[in-house]
């Protein structure tokens, strides 16, 4: 499935500095204010020469849509449900 080619292709760059590096290097594209734009025709075919086969669409959906590639089955939440601390903010006397 080419979502998990998406997956895949993300994990290599996480683990891979020099990868990561020429990835950033030749998608990502500085735009007006200092804003960082991400050109994902350069990601599609920049995958491509790794060996890596999706769609513009397949990385929107990984990037956007449906079910977060992290499961909350694999993260340890038991600290924060069972801490007993309060991050609620208090009252203002100045509430509408």
């Amino acid at each position: 499935m080419s979502l998990e080619q998406v997956n895949s292709f993300y994990e290599v760059l996480m683990s891979e500095q020099v990868i990561y590096e020429q990835y950033y290097n030749k998608c990502c594209v500085r735009g007006l204010f200092g804003i960082w734009d991400w050109d994902k025709t350069k990601i599609v075919h920049f995958a491509a020469t790794l060996g890596y086969r999706f769609t513009e669409s397949e990385l929107d959906e990984v990037w956007f849509g449906g079910e977060p590639s992290i499961s909350e089955s694999s993260l340890d939440l038991s600290e924060y449900r069972l801490s007993g601390i309060n991050y609620e903010l208090p009252r203002s006397k100045y509430a509408l």
